[in-house]
């Protein structure tokens, strides 16, 4: 058992769950709970090591056996120590530092969705929930974009960003992209055409802007067009969140449709 607080491991974790930076640094991230782990190990996600305290459930209790026979590095701390490095108010138990993996771009993608300065934790997780369910082929993350790999993040995204391709990216890099694969940049606004009244079928990038700016002027400069959801009851606006899963379900819904 780690007791010391001062243990190499969770050192590691706190650093973790700081900033970006670190993350980046040492190509690893940390997820928390029971879920988180089951979804990191089901899509096969290498883990660096485990930490559990006695409060674990028996589900959890099992999980941890059989990453002890896979060879995966499993400690247990105290529960002390648990709530000290944990991000949640009342934590299950567990949490595990993964290895960063980055899965590729398919060659010619059809679906993107792009958070264009989403600061939200909150709203980027429901973005990249929705864009796993709705078919979203790859993620670019801009500027001023959170990180996808933070801890409130990833509890929001519920796993999405273990099945998604999730790519850091220059506005440069994200033209030569738009570019090459032929899509149609979309720009969530407001003031644009009604998403019932444009064809969503072609391929293109959706672009949801920031929760209080809007789109950056990068992406409006490359944009074919804006879109909007119509609304009714004096209701202005929903949040990035809410508005860009509404969007990407729509695209869903022209896709397979029969007219």
């Amino acid at each position: 058992m780690i007791t010391s607080s001062q243990n190499p491991k969770l050192k590691l974790v706190r650093a973790l769950m700081g900033r970006a930076k670190e993350r980046r640094e040492a190509n690893a991230f940390v997820v928390e709970g029971v879920r988180l782990v089951e979804e990191a190990i089901n899509s096969h996600w290498k883990l660096r090591f485990v930490l559990y305290d006695e409060t674990l459930s028996e589900r959890g209790k099992s999980q941890v056996e059989s990453l002890k026979l896979l060879g995966v590095e499993v400690d247990e701390i105290p529960t002390s120590l648990m709530k000290s490095i944990s991000e949640t108010e009342t934590p299950q138990g567990i949490l595990a530092v993964l290895e960063f993996t980055q899965l590729p771009i398919a060659n010619y993608p059809d679906f993107i969705l792009i958070p264009d300065r989403i600061r939200d934790p909150g709203n980027l997780g429901t973005l990249l929930r929705s864009a796993a369910a709705t078919g979203v082929q790859a993620v670019f993350l801009p500027p001023e974009t959170t990180d996808a790999f933070a801890p409130k993040v990833l509890r929001a995204g519920m796993g999405a960003q273990f099945r998604l391709p999730i790519h850091e990216m220059e506005w440069e890099q994200i033209e030569r992209i738009v570019t090459s694969a032929n899509l149609q940049l979309y720009v969530a606004d407001m003031n644009g055409v009604s998403c019932w009244e444009t064809d969503l079928r072609k391929p293109l990038a959706l672009v949801i802007g920031g929760e209080a700016e809007g789109a950056s002027k990068e992406a409006q400069r490359l944009a074919h067009g804006k879109i909007s959801i119509p609304m009714t009851g004096g209701v202005e606006s929903l949040n990035a969140g809410v508005a860009g899963s509404v969007l990407m379900f729509e695209v869903v819904r022209q896709r397979t449709s029969n007219q």
